[in-house]
C-alpha cells in the first residue's frame, strides 16, 4: 500500500539505487562548474591548491602567474611578461686603444709617488741612430749617483709617426703628439723659422694640458746631457723653476735671462693659468718665442699670481751659453746658444767623452780639476 510502511526487504533494494543516482548527479555537477571556468582561473586555482599543500614557488614563478592572469583577464592571448619584454641593451662599444699610447696612462705609469714626470720632446730627426736621443740616454747611462734611475720617470713625446716608433724601440713611455697644424715634424727645423715656433708654441700647449690633468713636469730638451740628478736643486718653494741662458747671481731675480729648454712646473691653479697668460702672449707679442714670451710677461705674471720663480744656477744646471767648467758640481749642460744638428752632435760627443774621462779618473784627479772641456768648440767655448 502507498500509504503503508515498506518491508525491511524492498527498503534495503531501493537505497544502493538511489545513492548511485546522488553520487553521479553531484559528480556530473562538479565537472560541469569546473568546465565552465576561464584557464586563466583554473591555472590560478591549482596555483592556490598547490600552494595550499607545498612550499612557495620561487618570485620568478609567482611573477609568471601573475603575468598569465593578466594576459587572460584582458583577453589578449597574450602574457604581461610577454608585452614587456625587450631585448637586453647591446654592451656598450669598447674603444680600441690608441697605437699611439693614451696621454693619461702614460702619464700615470711614469709619474712618480707625488705625480711627477719627465719629458723630452722628439721629431724623426733626432731618433736616428747615432743622434740626439742616443747621446741624450747615454749621458743617463754615464751618469753618476744613479741618474739613470730617471728613465723610469721619463716621457717621450714625439711629434711623427717615425719618431714615435723609433722611441717605442727604445723606451717604455712613448706618446705620440697629434696636432692638426698641417706641418710635418719629420725633419729638422730651423731656429725662429715659422715650423719652429708652431713646435714650440704646441709644446707649450702640451705642457699645459700636463699641468691641467694635475702632473707636476721637468721638461728637457733632447739635446740636454744628464749627468747628475738636478731635482736637488729645485727649491720646494718655486712653482716654476727655469734654467738660465744668463744667470746673475739671484735664483729668484727676474733679471735673470731664462731658457725654456729645462723647465720645471709644480701643477697649481697659479701655474695653468701662468700658462693661459703664457699662451696668450703668443698673440700679444706675435711672432715672439715662448721663451722670449715668458722673459716679457713674467714681471706682469708673478705681480699678478704671486708664483715664484727660480732661476736656476748655471754652475750646476749649465749651458753652452754660459759654461760651467766644475765637473764636480754640475748635473746638466745643455747644447744652447747652439744653432743647427750638426754643430750640437759634434759639440754633445765631445762632451760625453770628457766626462767619460772625468767618471774614470781617480778622487784625487776629479778633487784636483784636472778634466775640463775640450774648448772651443763649434759653439761651446
Amino acid at each position: 500500500m502507498l500509504g503503508g510502511k515498506m518491508k525491511g526487504g524492498e527498503m534495503s533494494s531501493i537505497s544502493p539505487l538511489v545513492s548511485f543516482m546522488l553520487g553521479a548527479a553531484m559528480a556530473t555537477v562538479c565537472v560541469l562548474f569546473f568546465m565552465s571556468a576561464g584557464p586563466g582561473r583554473r591555472l590560478a586555482d591549482i596555483a592556490a591548491f598547490s600552494t595550499a599543500n607545498a612550499t612557495a614557488p620561487p618570485q620568478d614563478d609567482l611573477l609568471a602567474s601573475a603575468a598569465q592572469r593578466d594576459g587572460a583577464a584582458d583577453g589578449s592571448g597574450e602574457t604581461a611578461a610577454e608585452l614587456i619584454a625587450t631585448p637586453a641593451p647591446a654592451p656598450a662599444p669598447v674603444e680600441a686603444p690608441s697605437p699611439w699610447g693614451d696621454l693619461e696612462e702614460v702619464l700615470r705609469r711614469a709619474a712618480t709617488k707625488d705625480r711627477t714626470v719627465i719629458m723630452t720632446q722628439i721629431n724623426a730627426a733626432w731618433t736616428r741612430p747615432g743622434s740626439l736621443l742616443d747621446l741624450f740616454f747615454e749621458s743617463f747611462r754615464r751618469g753618476e749617483g744613479g741618474v739613470a734611475r730617471l728613465l723610469e720617470h721619463l716621457v717621450i713625446v714625439t711629434m711623427d709617426p717615425a719618431a714615435y716608433e723609433g722611441c717605442q724601440a727604445v723606451h717604455r713611455h712613448c706618446y705620440f703628439l697629434r696636432t692638426s697644424t698641417g706641418v710635418d715634424y719629420r725633419s729638422e727645423k730651423m731656429f725662429m723659422s715659422k715650423d719652429y715656433l708652431e713646435m714650440m708654441w704646441g709644446r707649450n700647449r702640451f705642457q699645459q694640458t700636463v699641468l691641467e690633468l694635475g702632473y707636476n713636469f721637468l721638461f728637457t730638451d733632447v739635446d740636454v746631457m744628464w749627468f747628475r740628478d738636478p731635482f736637488r736643486h729645485i727649491a720646494m718653494a718655486a712653482d716654476i723653476a727655469i734654467s738660465s741662458d744668463v744667470f746673475i747671481g739671484d735664483p729668484y731675480s727676474l733679471g735673470n735671462f731664462p731658457n725654456g729648454g729645462f723647465l720645471f712646473v709644480r701643477s697649481s691653479e697659479k701655474t695653468i693659468e701662468f700658462y693661459r697668460a703664457w699662451q696668450q702672449g703668443r698673440w700679444r707679442f706675435f711672432g715672439k718665442h715662448e721663451q722670449d714670451v715668458f722673459n716679457l710677461i713674467k714681471h706682469e705674471m708673478v705681480a699678478k699670481l704671486d708664483v715664484t720663480i727660480q732661476f736656476l744656477d748655471t754652475t750646476y744646471i749649465s749651458g753652452f751659453c754660459q759654461l760651467s767648467k766644475d765637473l764636480n758640481k754640475i748635473c746638466t749642460l745643455h747644447a744652447n746658444c747652439c744653432v743647427g744638428l750638426v754643430p750640437k752632435l759634434r759639440d754633445l760627443r765631445g762632451v760625453l767623452d770628457v766626462w767619460g774621462n772625468y767618471t774614470a779618473g781617480t778622487p784625487d784627479e776629479r778633487r784636483a780639476g784636472k778634466f775640463q772641456w775640450k774648448l772651443p768648440g763649434i759653439c761651446i767655448h
